[in-house]
């Protein structure tokens, strides 16, 4: 990850969006040379010099202090996402080589026995755990039915945590059918968590090699990965088509484990009486009765360490 390059890009795409109007700023002639703010007009908005604020935008965040960094993130309108985000790149610059080679070192996490049990008990309840790479380190025998074409996608590599990412994009007959006319919304959002990801982990060398993997072979991968937005999933709806219960509509809770840093537990529930909640139940007799024993704790391997 070159950090200066997409700190860059990411302020310049940021402030792109803006236009002075929206910023409560007077547009001066018709003739603007960029679409959104000007550098100065994003100075001024942030009380810094237009000379400190060039700086910023070159990549150059070591030393912006949080009181500039919040009003920074305040003049270019971030969303909490991207704040996090900004501030994640900060920290990265501040980090000092030897840092940065101690992060390198770190190994990957891997899912401990007891949340595994903790899954295992959300019987009626699929649930999942992925880390930051969009990579799913388990699964409940639900949430393994639930992502039933994910597993079973030739996009797999043998061996290795199923990745979602993967999916999306080496996958695309197969993710279009899972998603159907949400295909590329949540393909947009899988690139953000990884964009957002690589502000956060700006050493993991198999985060990297998966976005160099998914640039070199989807051009759709490489398109979104450009437009520099970040995502956190916490909570919302996701429809699926799964292809042996149909139509599900699906409530998900993202909840962080505090012991295993960049892990979370994702659950999924249907609301009480509905078609969807009928359609996990159907779920729940296929995977008890066709997928149990085709499931085997190599379909879920600890990822390797960095």
């Amino acid at each position: 990850m070159d950090l200066r390059a997409d700190t860059r890009e990411f302020l310049v795409s940021r402030r792109g969006r803006i236009t002075p109007e929206q910023a409560g700023l007077p547009a001066y002639g018709g003739n603007r040379r960029v679409p959104g703010l000007r550098r100065e007009e994003v100075a001024m908005l942030a009380g810094v010099s237009v000379d400190y604020y060039t700086r910023l935008e070159r990549g150059n965040l070591a030393g912006a202090s949080e009181e500039v960094l919040e009003a920074l993130a305040e003049a270019l309108r971030l969303d909490d996402a991207e704040r996090t985000h900004l501030f994640d790149l900060a920290r990265a610059a501040h980090r000092s080589g030897a840092a940065r080679s101690r992060t390198r070192r770190t190994p990957a996490p891997v899912l401990r026995p007891v949340v595994q049990r903790i899954l295992d008990s959300l019987e009626h309840t699929p649930a999942f755990v992925r880390n930051g790479r969009l990579d799913v380190l388990g699964a409940n025998l639900l949430g393994r039915a639930l992502y039933a074409p994910l597993y079973e996608s030739p996009s797999r590599v043998p061996g290795r945590p199923l990745n979602v990412a993967r999916f999306h994009f080496l996958d695309p007959e197969g993710a279009g059918a899972f998603w159907g006319d949400r295909a590329d919304r949540m393909a947009h959002d899988a690139v953000a968590v990884l964009r957002a990801e690589a502000g956060r982990s700006s050493s993991d060398r198999h985060l990297m090699e998966l976005v160099g993997e998914l640039s070199t072979r989807s051009e759709d991968f490489r398109r979104m990965w450009a437009s520099h937005d970040v995502r956190s999933h916490r909570s919302g709806t996701k429809v699926f088509h799964h292809p042996v219960v149909g139509l599900l509509e699906l409530d998900y809770e993202a909840l962080v484990l505090p012991a295993d840093p960049g892990l979370q537990l994702n659950v999924y529930t249907a609301v009480p009486g509905s078609a969807s909640a009928d359609g996990v139940q159907l779920l729940a007799s296929w995977a008890a009765t066709t997928l149990a024993g085709r499931v085997s704790d190599a379909e879920q391997p600890a990822p390797p360490a960095r």
